[in-house]
């Protein structure tokens, strides 16, 4: 694209006159590249195509916004985004699509905790992996427009789940979904296939009796009846979470630590949980 990008001391420093035009092909259809290569290509006199982009609904959502500000982005949901530079972009008002995977976590932990709950403002096309998963493992659910309705059994059931990009199970939810399936009836078996390092939660998770090994990219989970509190802290942002749920269903008190990674991706999550019948509290608030 012609941008000269230097390392400096952990700083990365980025310095363009102009964009060329170029074909840039991805080697794996990553989110991050998929959005900074479209941020970076919108103004200017240019074309950039992207091949094997990502198909994620952020993606769209994002190159929505920015065609309403002006912009000229084509090809969005698709593994090919054209993207024609413009001069200038124009003020909008724009309301962002749902966050599913916290829609998800929110669903799962109403599943492990053996509850019911009514989700609204939620686009169930975008989570459809995860709903086909909670309907394997025992739940009931009655999925409409823009809702959904879940009902868990008094104990869920075991089953197997590989992440893959978009539209596949998304590894965002795979910490999530092995914590519940922490305490389900039966061996589950979970493939990681995108981001390698999501099973370091686990060594904090056996502090509560998790019975779990891994091998390689797999993850082989045992079930247990209960889980036992403990003072665990968080490693990353979906496993922070993870470690959340655990606490739910866990005898006695649980403590998590290094909540920052949590609130990074989560607004008021104990409060949310807490309204649905969760007993959190969030030290320093």
């Amino acid at each position: 694209m012609g941008i000269k990008i230097e390392e400096n001391s952990g700083n990365i420093h980025c310095k363009c006159d102009k964009i060329k035009d170029v074909q840039i092909h991805l080697d794996f259809p990553s989110v991050g590249a998929t959005e900074n290569i479209i941020l970076a290509s919108v103004l200017g006199e240019h074309e950039v195509i992207i091949e094997n982009a990502a198909l994620e609904p952020e993606i769209v959502d994002l190159a929505e916004f920015l065609n309403r500000m002006g912009a000229k982005i084509f090809g969005m949901g698709t593994s090919v985004i054209k993207i024609k530079g413009v001069n200038t972009l124009k003020e909008v008002s724009y309301n962002v699509m749902p966050d599913r995977i916290e829609a998800g976590t929110l669903l799962v932990a109403t599943a492990m905790t053996g509850g019911k709950i009514h989700l609204k403002k939620v686009i169930p096309e975008h989570i459809s992996p995860i709903l086909h998963k909670l309907e394997e493992v025992g739940c009931k659910l009655n999925i409409k427009k823009d809702s959904i309705i879940l009902v868990s059994p008094k104990r869920l059931s075991a089953t197997e789940i590989k992440t893959m990009p978009y539209p596949g199970f998304p590894t965002d939810l795979q910490s999530i979904f092995a914590c519940m399936l922490t305490t389900a009836k039966g061996t589950s078996i979970i493939t990681e296939n995108i981001f390698e390092n999501r099973f370091k939660i686990f060594a904090e998770l056996k502090r509560m009796g998790v019975k779990a090994n891994i091998e390689g990219k797999t993850l082989i989970i045992k079930g247990v009846r209960k889980l036992h509190g403990a003072e665990v802290q968080s490693t990353d942002l979906r496993g922070g979470a993870a470690l959340v749920l655990a606490g739910l269903v866990a005898k006695g008190t649980t403590k998590v630590k290094n909540i920052e990674y949590i609130l990074r991706g989560y607004e008021n999550l104990d409060l949310k949980l807490n309204s649905i019948g969760a007993d959190i509290i969030k030290e320093g608030s």
